[in-house]
């Protein structure tokens, strides 16, 4: 029988999923660019709990088959995760409004934050909701870890894995590609001699029919491949090369242009694993910022929503304000601003739209659903870790002692979304609200 695109159902597990429309998606890709906090492991909490739990606009296997794939590519896997979802639901243009929509809000958000920084310093109220904001983003990622968890570890091997991948990560400093690379390996050889152990999370609805009729529209042929990296490729470049002739080679926006894309290239787990390399660069090569300001821009991007690697717009921002050349410094922090955040973002587009089709063709191999299923369990330990990184910041801040107020803001929000399934808005929302009543009463 046919539907539309609006309707398509499927049986996954106990429901049924109900793809939405592109007027819902885009709705909800509004929504979630004003509310997604707490880095990657945050965003990927609150699409596992809005998309996968309480919507159903996606399944579990399918949800998690996205999120490994994105775990493998350069850049940040949450906004990646939202193109996949995008693409899957309503083609091209699906991904492209979740993508954008993802930092959109978080653009404007953190240029309105970068401007009252430099021109009056710490703002009382902002640093209120800021402190009031963090309890909650970690009580939402520790609810990741336990909702994705609970449908990934399966059994005692994915269970050692996901365990295997915390205590390297957090206690050896192993290198996250490293950590999934080994996983996916470890998966690929030993799906051919334990099949039933390494199986995907929900192989046995790994039909999706919305999805495979989407795949078969996206065939990934070399003719496809060509035209989508010369589109990305010159919309990605073209406003570097327009500074460059406009400005000059020396100028801060071209240099900043042409840094943050070949950091986008090369920036392999996360936000967490190239800030380093970037305030590096940043402070001491380039002197757009002190090391400082950098920290300051950091403590700025965990507690706004979007991706925690927004914090590159705020080092763009500086780096145009610092040193404007012969522009007024407003105008040349914010064009640091936008191309800095374009040349992060846009390449995530040509990543996902290149090679999704191929990830969705190979959704049926079992050797790859059983290397994405060890991939999926180190994801828990890596988010376990971010989580637990997370917490003893939050909770033990550097002044000494534990913070109380943290500590029971996060244990009501973390039990309330797990007992009583409150929503992200509301936790958010009001934590927000306390931090400003606890600071200011």
């Amino acid at each position: 029988m046919k539907t539309t695109a609006a309707q398509h159902v499927e049986a996954a597990g106990s429901g049924s999923i109900a793809h939405p429309s592109f007027r819902d998606a885009f709705l909800f890709w509004l929504k979630l660019g004003f509310i997604s906090f707490g880095g990657p492991a945050g965003q990927i909490a609150i699409m596992q709990s809005e998309l996968v739990e309480k919507k159903r606009w996606i399944d579990q296997s399918r949800f998690l088959h996205a999120l490994n794939f994105c775990m493998l590519l350069p850049g940040p896997e949450a906004q990646q995760l939202a193109i996949y979802i995008g693409w899957l639901w309503h083609r091209a243009w699906g991904g492209i409004v979740a993508g954008a929509l993802f930092v959109i809000p978080s653009i404007f958000i953190l240029w309105a934050l970068s401007y009252v920084y430099v021109v009056f310093g710490h703002v009382p109220w902002i640093v209120a909701i800021f402190y009031g904001l963090k309890p909650a983003v970690l009580a939402i990622v520790a609810a990741a870890v336990i909702n994705i968890g609970r449908k990934a570890l399966r059994n005692a091997i994915m269970w050692l894995i996901a365990g295997a991948a915390f205590v390297a990560i957090y206690f050896f400093h192993v290198p996250f590609p490293l950590i999934i690379i080994s996983a996916g390996v470890l998966g690929f050889i030993a799906g051919k001699f334990w099949p039933r152990v390494f199986a995907s999370p929900g192989a046995e609805n790994v039909r999706s029919t919305t999805s495979d009729q989407f795949s078969i529209q996206t065939r990934p042929t070399l003719g496809r491949a060509l035209r989508v990296c010369a589109i990305s490729v010159l919309l990605w470049w073209t406003p570097i090369l327009l500074a460059g002739v406009l400005l000059g080679r020396q100028h801060t926006i071209f240099r900043e242009g042409i840094f943050f894309s070949k950091a986008a290239m090369v920036t392999f787990g996360g936000a967490y694993a190239v800030l380093p390399y970037v305030s590096q660069q940043a402070v001491e090569n380039y002197h757009w910022l002190g090391a400082g300001q950098m920290l300051d821009g950091l403590g700025l991007a965990e507690t706004t929503p979007g991706p925690l690697i927004m914090v590159l717009q705020f080092v763009g921002f500086l780096g145009g304000w610092n040193h404007p050349g012969n522009l007024p410094p407003l105008f040349a922090a914010t064009l640091g601003a936008l191309i800095t955040t374009w040349t992060t973002f846009t390449p995530c587009f040509l990543w996902i739209f290149l090679g999704a089709p191929y990830i969705e063709k190979l959704r049926d191999n079992a050797l790859l659903s059983a290397a994405l299923a060890t991939v999926t369990a180190a994801v828990v330990g890596v988010i376990l870790n971010l989580a637990v990184w997370f917490g003893v910041h939050v909770i033990f801040p550097q002044t000494g002692g534990i913070d109380w107020f943290a500590a029971i803001v996060c244990a009501i929000a973390f039990i309330g979304m797990l007992r009583w399934n409150w929503g992200i808005v509301p936790v958010v929302l009001g934590s927000g609200l306390l931090g400003v009543i606890y600071k200011f009463l």
